[in-house]
């Protein structure tokens, strides 16, 4: 179990700006103290100001590394949404797919938005069943996608799976349909490149302008034919490769990979196939957004490539899904208003005696490498949200501050740091999470229901059984009538039926 003390925070340095891609029409708003004095003591382990902060800037608390808990920012959703296909095929998922911040992540939040680029921060909580414990929410948000002004173009490197276990239906012929749809609302000014790949790979169209050449893409698009095996490591080279003879200066360039991922010819192992993926991104910043196909899905190797390749993944099994990724999700995944970005939270020791970060295994970083950047974070985008959910354990009667969280990004283009703050008193805590609003509720059911298919099985403190959970979900989707909700309480569901 985790343990951190309160931690000081930077005001944000200055504001950034950032690019934006509206491709489908509408658009959208979806990769471990005590009190201080005025002057932190930096020699005795606090970390120095960010570059231009003057230390008077900072909040009265101070941080002991025992109490802090760091973790790259991650809005993968692939996890929960493969979670639901599974599910329906009447199967449970396999724990080791189950990521609860994925989980938590699939569903919008209603944070406040900030006026520009970077992030607005927001720290609320509520009482479990279990004594002396609650739920603490951290919510980060970017700008809405919608912001007027024009945007630079896009150029896309899709890398599109055409091997035999494509045949599946709700796999080549969903992508085709996705594809054709993306085309039709990209601007006449972006470009997009095709490769395909199976037992080898192949770049059927290089980079290519709109303008002029709608005609010439869709038809290439509906020439697409399942062939051979998977060989995934082809197709990655290839699309990067593709990706770097069509690099546009000032453009947004990334790879869309869409795939099972079941990889079985050539190039199979992972580290080699991800060492090509970060060294393209070093290099010419070429990022990677993954979209998961089939029922038999490679979920570990999706996320690996995508989290090396400073990336997302999603996953879609129907139409709705794939219009949503690709009309809602990818414009949001494409652009970027936040690069490296880290979250660090501490909390009081003198009114938490516990934590623990729900979820992020695999996004966890060093405390002491939250202010150091050059070790990788998380990419963001307009019209993100991003959640994480933490179970504390008070101290009795605990009373005053309770919490501050610091979110640290770079500006996509300068890399200026950033950082921004929110902070959480101990009487914030008084309510039930099960009477609390909207989106914390949203947020324990999605969070309590991964908790509940993982490998540790119920574990996290105040969790109800399947069946008390189903009922409350049942009843947030009926005060909601939200159709994402109502889908949330059917998986908990089915869940409980084949436990």
């Amino acid at each position: 179990m985790e343990r951190f003390r309160t931690r000081t925070a930077l005001l944000a340095l200055t504001a950034a700006s950032g690019l934006l891609l509206t491709a489908c029409s509408g658009g959208a708003d979806t990769g471990d103290g005590s009190k201080a004095a005025d002057r932190p003591d930096y020699s005795a382990g606090q970390p120095a100001p960010a570059e231009g902060q003057d230390t008077d800037e900072r909040h009265d608390h101070r941080e002991d590394p025992g109490h802090l808990s760091t973790f790259a920012l991650d809005v993968d959703t692939a996890s929960y949404d493969y979670a639901r296909r599974t599910l329906a095929d009447g199967r449970l998922p396999d724990p080791s797919t189950v990521r609860p911040e994925e989980f938590v992540n699939s569903f919008r939040q209603d944070y406040p938005r900030p006026d520009g680029d970077g992030f607005s921060v927001t720290v609320d909580g509520a009482r479990t069943d279990d004594e002396d414990w609650s739920l603490v929410r951290v919510g980060l948000a970017t700008r809405t996608a919608e912001r007027s002004g024009e945007r630079p173009p896009a150029a896309l490197t899709f890398v599109l799976d055409v091997s035999g276990s494509m045949a599946e239906p709700g796999r080549l012929d969903l992508a085709k349909k996705s594809l054709s749809v993306m085309t039709d609302r990209l601007r006449d000014g972006d470009s997009v490149a095709l490769v395909t790949f199976s037992d080898e790979a192949e770049t059927v169209l290089p980079m290519t302008r709109l303008d002029g050449n709608r005609d010439e893409i869709q038809d290439t698009v509906d020439d697409l034919e399942v062939q051979d095996s998977t060989n995934l490591g082809a197709g990655v080279e290839t699309g990067y490769e593709t990706a770097v003879e069509g690099l546009r200066e000032g453009a947004t360039n990334r790879v869309v990979l869409v795939s099972d991922a079941l990889a079985n010819t050539g190039d199979t192992d992972a580290g080699t196939i991800l060492e090509k993926i970060a060294g393209e991104r070093r290099e010419h910043g070429i990022t990677l957004f993954g979209v998961g196909v089939g029922s038999d899905y490679g979920d570990a190797l999706m996320e690996r490539l995508a989290d090396r390749g400073d990336g997302h993944t999603v996953y879609v099994s129907g139409e709705d899904e794939a219009r949503k990724v690709f009309c809602e999700q990818l414009p949001r995944h494409v652009d970027l208003t936040a690069r490296d970005a880290k979250a660090q939270v501490a909390f009081d020791p003198e009114t938490v005696e516990e934590f623990r970060l729900i979820g992020y295994d695999n996004r966890r970083v060093a405390d002491e490498d939250f202010r150091d950047d050059r070790v990788d974070g998380g990419e963001v985008g307009p019209g993100h949200t991003v959640t994480a959910l933490y179970a504390v354990r008070t101290a009795p009667g605990a009373e005053g501050h309770l919490a501050t969280a610091t979110v640290r990004w770079l500006d996509p283009a300068t890399r200026a740091p950033h950082e921004e703050t929110g902070d959480l008193e101990a009487d914030a805590l008084d309510a039930s999470v099960w009477s609390a609003g909207r989106g914390l509720r949203t947020t324990a059911t999605a969070a309590y229901f991964a908790d509940a298919l993982g490998p540790d099985g119920p574990s996290v403190p105040g969790a109800p059984r399947l069946g008390e959970l189903a009922g409350h979900a049942d009843d947030l989707a009926e005060d909601t009538a939200d159709e994402e909700l109502r889908r949330l309480a059917e998986a908990i569901d089915t869940a409980r039926r084949l436990t």
